[in-house]
């Protein structure tokens, strides 16, 4: 396997897509925030004192989406067609659950931009709540699926080795 954004040298260019089919793409990524059961429980009754944490947390994750060419060096500029955030509260687990679904029609993937959007929602939601909570612990951010372009769909095996990275209060993940 060789990487593709460096050149002979190995110096890093970015990718030319334009020779490249434009076909419908579609990248989910996920990833989990874990904290105290009562700072979910302040999130779940909008007792956060910054406002409201998930509606706040989406808008971040999709203007993250958006900006991602911004953040990642060699990231193409894509025009998206669709970025959809969604976090749920999973009290059993301890957690906000991230997802983020991002579509276009294109020439490269957005694989980078769902995970982008995932980390920055994750993000939003600790700066929200760390007044709070400062054993917040952010991880598990993966590309879950993706379809489209040349490799074709992809969808991530479960229990695919190593375990979630979460604070020692919080009892494991059922999968």
């Amino acid at each position: 396997m060789e990487f593709t954004h460096l050149n002979e040298k190995g110096e890093a260019y970015m990718v030319d897509v334009g020779i490249k089919p434009v076909t419908r793409r579609v990248a989910l990524a996920r990833g989990s925030v874990w904290m105290k059961r009562e700072t979910l429980e302040l999130i779940a009754a909008h007792g956060v004192a910054k406002g409201d944490v998930l509606a706040t947390a989406r808008v971040a994750g999709i203007m993250a989406a958006k900006k991602t060419p911004q953040l990642i060096p060699l990231c193409h500029p894509l025009n998206l067609g669709s970025v959809a955030v969604e976090l749920k509260l999973d009290m059993a687990g301890s957690r906000v659950e991230v997802e983020a679904r991002v579509s276009l029609r294109g020439q490269t993937g957005a694989e980078m931009e769902a995970l982008t959007a995932v980390a920055v929602a994750a993000l939003t939601v600790y700066d929200m709540c760390k007044a709070v909570d400062k054993d917040m612990v952010i991880g598990d951010i993966y590309l879950a699926e993706k379809s489209g372009g040349k490799g074709g769909t992809y969808i991530r095996e479960k229990n695919r080795g190593g375990g979630p990275c979460r604070p020692a209060h919080v009892s494991p993940l059922e999968e």
